[in-house]
């Protein structure tokens, strides 16, 4: 995984967990797309003060997930619902009896609502 996109879904999930600032500066740099010029210019402290911050950060939320693991396993549980989306709808469309094709239906609406 491209590591902007890991860093900005790690922020989703352990965000809160950092400084106001961090959060911010991390947040404007990865997912607004701001550059550190911008982000020190806005912050009102300089380049270098921002990319530490930053890296600080990145090294805090790398840390929570390998303690924490939530990514990982909200991961895990994505991969889950989405194999049972399909086995339902396997199942679904090669049953001849309407009270499997119901149940695998209501399988089926049931995984894909968790996902969301």
């Amino acid at each position: 995984m491209e590591k902007k996109f890991e860093v900005s879904l790690l922020l989703d999930f352990y965000g809160q967990l950092l400084s106001d600032s961090g959060r911010q500066m991390t947040n404007l740099y990865y997912n607004d797309d701001l550059s550190l010029a911008e982000i020190a210019e806005q912050c009102s402290i300089t380049r270098q003060g921002v990319r530490d911050k930053i890296k600080r950060c990145e090294k805090q939320l790398f840390a929570f997930e390998q303690k924490l693991g939530l990514f990982k396993r909200f991961q895990q549980l994505e991969q889950g619902l989405e194999k049972i989306s399909a086995d339902a709808k396997e199942i679904y469309n090669n049953s001849d009896d309407s009270k499997i094709k119901a149940i695998a239906l209501c399988i089926e609406q049931n995984a894909d609502s968790l996902k969301e």
